[in-house]
């Protein structure tokens, strides 16, 4: 899959891995509407990339907001060829997180997915092709120590992007789902969980930090789209991640024991 010519769409995109995934797009050739809660951090980026970037502010989450990115992609460029649902938020702490925080987790990290792929999947049948890139985690692999919304939104996200290429796959539409452990951004560093849940939040960073390297937004942005480029479902910036993975599913009783370990061989 070339990214030559083509137009995306990069939710997240003012800082971090939807940053340098736009900067990445525009580099190769891509035209791309830059997408993200702040404006002006958003802004700021698109117009650090030239003219085949542009940028719109809003919440990714709301369907109004995401048609206008459609919108403004057709216009400025034509057809949209790729949707990269980059954008994700933390959640609350455990089981004390409030109903607004575990709304907000499936809000941004699932359902704006699905609104997406909702506006996007049927032009995409009838042109024949189209490609859904969905951040999502680790976590939704493994699980999230310190974070029950977390964890479950980022499962749910791949269970998103499991179903999405199992039902459109054989009639164009491609999609890979990225599963990074840590990755130096604003969400590691104090996103995750609120500060207030001042041990879980110390537990979830731990958790990250201890169990592979911190790599940055520009080698995520550049193992994502060599992935992209080969069609890859799942694509793992850190590999350690398909070990665990297995070890997970080859013996789920005796994953479960080891995280139990883990989690209380990080806690004070």
């Amino acid at each position: 899959m070339e990214i030559v010519g083509k137009v995306a769409i990069v939710t997240g995109a003012g800082a971090g891995i939807g940053a340098a995934l736009a900067s990445r797009l525009v580099a190769g050739g891509a035209r791309v509407v830059l997408a993200d809660l702040d404006g002006v951090s958003v802004a700021g980026v698109a117009e650090s990339l030239g003219a085949d970037a542009v940028a719109v502010g809003g919440d990714v989450a709301d369907e109004a907001v995401i048609r206008r990115l459609i919108e403004r992609a057709e216009a400025e460029f034509g057809p949209v060829d790729f949707y990269f649902a980059n954008a994700g938020i933390g959640g609350g702490a455990g089981l004390d997180s409030t109903d607004q925080q575990w709304a907000a987790a499936l809000e941004v990290n699932v359902l704006a997915h699905v609104r997406a792929a909702r506006l996007l999947v049927p032009g995409w049948l009838e042109r024949g092709g189209g490609y859904f890139v969905s951040t999502a985690s680790a976590a939704g692999l493994l699980t999230q120590l310190g974070s029950a919304p977390y964890a479950v939104s980022k499962h749910a996200a791949v269970g998103f992007a499991e179903w999405l290429s199992v039902t459109y796959g054989d009639r164009g539409v491609r999609v890979s789902c990225v599963c990074p452990m840590g990755v130096d951004t604003q969400l590691l560093h104090g996103g995750l969980v609120p500060p207030e849940h001042a041990a879980a939040a110390e537990l979830a960073m731990k958790a990250v930090t201890s169990s592979g390297a911190v790599l940055s937004p520009d080698d995520v942005a550049d193992i994502v789209l060599t992935g992209v480029a080969d069609e890859h479902f799942l694509i793992l910036p850190h590999p350690e991640v398909l070990k665990m993975y297995r070890h997970k599913g080859s013996d789920y009783d005796r994953w479960i024991d080891g995280m139990r370990r883990f989690q209380a061989a990080l806690q004070p």
